[in-house]
């Protein structure tokens, strides 16, 4: 599979985006703040990078890498050589054994081609007792519509799992509750599940432009960074790893090594 395709699925610096799109951006890096703050860090498929500027706020060291090199070129455009980034595959960092304290993955895992092969590397990486935090749509709500170009997509029972299976000890956390959505959203959540059943929703980022202003509204900026946008944090809503969450559109996890 190449690489260009992954350009129009990212979220880039200038593209219009919904209100709530930009707080999920916004919201997950907040989220990992605790888990960074004085570590050695790595976002893995940072995309365009909007949150590695707010990550060097708080980690002592910040790198980023991704896939793509026409996606990592938008975060270069933003960044410059402020931070070591590069270009990889999840399955094979260019990071020495145990030299990181946390590694991210932020929406991203679904395009994994091979999570076990991704969960072995970040388990030569991270140090004893290090951090896997992970952050990935919930593909158990019953309107869930999967972006192109994706393989495999993980709840919150999957990723419990996957995360063991490599000795990881693992939280989960639901962000997002879709009872407590507008109104607008709420209504029109069944006409999104069948526009997904016959696949009427556009595949990129420009395409969907259209069904985000149906569906929530107003659109905003993607900023370059998010170092500079106002955000109100509400922590995540702890949830079990035993059976899947129906309720919240996000997932999150973190999940620590093995100190041993």
């Amino acid at each position: 599979m190449g690489t260009e395709q992954f350009v129009s699925v990212t979220e880039m610096a200038g593209q219009k985006v919904s209100a709530e799109q930009l707080l999920r951006t916004c919201h997950r890096y907040y989220w990992a703040r605790p888990f960074v703050e004085g570590g050695d860090i790595a976002e893995v498929a940072c995309g365009a990078g909007p949150g590695l500027g707010y990550l060097a706020t708080v980690a002592k060291s910040v790198r980023g890498g991704d896939l793509s090199p026409e996606v990592l070129d938008r975060a270069r455009q933003v960044y410059g050589d402020n931070y070591e980034l590069e270009v990889f595959d999840a399955a094979s960092m260019p990071y020495p054994d145990r030299s990181l304290d946390a590694l991210l993955l932020f929406e991203a895992i679904y395009y994994l081609p091979d999570a076990d092969a991704f969960m072995q590397e970040v388990g030569r990486v991270l140090r004893p007792g290090g951090w896997l935090l992970i952050v990935t749509a919930n593909k158990d709500l019953y309107d869930f519509t999967p972006s192109p170009h994706s393989t495999r997509y993980f709840g919150a029972v999957e990723l419990g799992e996957l995360c063991q299976k490599h000795g990881f000890d693992p939280s989960l956390w639901g962000y997002l509750d879709t009872t407590k959505v507008s109104l607008r959203q709420r209504v029109l959540r069944p006409v999104k599940l069948v526009a997904s059943r016959l696949n009427l929703i556009p595949g990129s980022m420009a395409g969907k432009v259209w069904l985000k202003k149906l569906f929530f509204g107003s659109m905003t900026e993607m900023p370059g960074s998010i170092l500079d946008t106002p955000h109100d944090y509400q922590a995540p809503a702890a949830v079990n790893s035993d059976e899947p969450d129906r309720r919240h559109k996000v997932i999150y996890c973190a999940a620590r090594l093995s100190e041993i």
